[in-house]
């Protein structure tokens, strides 16, 4: 990784699309501090599309892609995306699943969680868990004395002999019912609702994350840069964002506006 401060002003020349995760990227410590929001309405008054990609619930990206100054929004780790058309007032939903097997999914997703639940007894699923529609989240540091390592491993590869996909975050273990993904449901809505071309994504798109569940998204675009407290996961992600800022969450990604908020 190479420090962003060393970027040259014509890197990022033909980034139209900033595509960027949410909790320890654009927050800090918990909360959208001022300077990344302040940073996200720089980068779209410049003309630029800026999409969340996050595990985050339903009723939180509902809420995302209608009051900030987002394109869209990639949720519940590419369950489907959210965007808002502000001109006719429409809320466009594109799922991955039918309602039905939404609702099929979480109750085997719920079911394979409860001997896990008797296993471990703290361990519990995240606050926001009223909010999803197609999967699960296990808290293990955001609301909850921090789960170790060990705990983690052990989870995840129960929840995955079960036969969920599992990825981790930095703050949750996120488990659900098929192969869908932030990077397949990121090429839809880029497809869908901006005509962008595969044979473009990765000259006109910009990816931002912090976590080893960001890895996809490292690999695949050019252009990728993590925030400076991507290097407590280093060691466990075999691909790495190109560029790294200097500074942590959301005041990481303020960085990038010079260079791309132009």
């Amino acid at each position: 990784m190479k420090a962003l401060k060393t970027c040259k002003q014509d890197e990022f020349s033909d980034i139209e699309f900033v595509l960027c995760d949410l909790d320890d990227t654009l927050t800090h410590e918990g909360r959208l501090p001022a300077a990344s929001y302040n940073a996200l309405e720089e980068i779209t008054s410049s003309g630029k599309r800026v999409i969340i990609i996050t595990g985050r619930p339903a009723g939180w990206c509902d809420l995302i892609a209608r009051l900030w100054p987002v394109a869209g929004v990639v949720g519940e780790n590419g369950a489907f995306y959210f965007c808002y058309r502000h001109t006719s007032k429409e809320m466009v939903r594109v799922f991955q699943r039918s309602n039905e097997q939404r609702a099929r999914d979480q109750q085997q997703l719920f079911d394979i969680f409860k001997p896990i639940q008797e296993h471990y007894p703290d361990v519990k699923l995240s606050v926001d868990q009223p909010y999803r529609i197609s999967d699960i989240a296990i808290d293990f540091c955001e609301d909850v004395p921090p789960l170790n390592e060990t705990q983690i491993n052990d989870i995840v590869n129960r929840l995955a002999k079960a036969g969920a996909t599992v990825k981790v975050s930095s703050i949750h273990i996120n488990a659900w019912i098929g192969d869908f993904s932030k990077l397949e449901m990121s090429k839809k809505i880029l497809g869908d609702e901006h005509s962008l071309a595969s044979d473009n994504l990765k000259k006109r798109v910009i990816y931002v994350g912090d976590s080893p569940n960001d890895e996809p998204m490292f690999e695949f675009f050019d252009h990728t840069v993590g925030v400076a407290n991507i290097n407590q996961f280093r060691d466990q992600m075999a691909h790495l964002p190109k560029w790294i800022t200097e500074e942590p969450g959301g005041f990481g990604f303020r960085e990038l506006t010079p260079l791309i908020g132009r």
